[in-house]
């Protein structure tokens, strides 16, 4: 798993949309293990606040906040992320899971 830079991301996440969720994970969790999100600045709608843009075996995930319309919630109080892809999310969403635990076990 490699997060990808804002240019790297940028033509390459059109065409994602919802494929997964992950729960019971905050904010720092996500910048523990993948480090500052590629996009952290809200969309231009304000939908989302963050986004990290991860290329996992060849193929391109999101992981972002949906509809909190507050940063200072995004940050500090959910727990709820979705995971956007062009393809099966499932295999990705449980290396991130498991990545996670170990990281929360350390």
């Amino acid at each position: 798993m490699e997060k990808l830079t804002r240019e790297e991301a940028l033509g390459r996440i059109q065409g994602s949309s919802l494929k997964g969720h992950l729960y019971g994970v905050t904010y720092s969790n996500l910048v523990e293990l993948f480090g500052e999100p590629t996009f952290p600045e809200p969309s231009g709608d304000d939908k989302v606040q963050v986004q990290w843009v991860i290329e996992h075996e060849g193929d391109i995930f999101t992981i972002y906040d949906w509809k909190t319309y507050s940063r200072r919630e995004t940050i500090e109080e959910l727990t709820e992320w979705n995971i956007g892809a062009k393809v099966y999310a499932g295999d990705f969403t449980t290396v991130v899971e498991t990545k996670l635990t170990e990281i929360n076990k350390a």
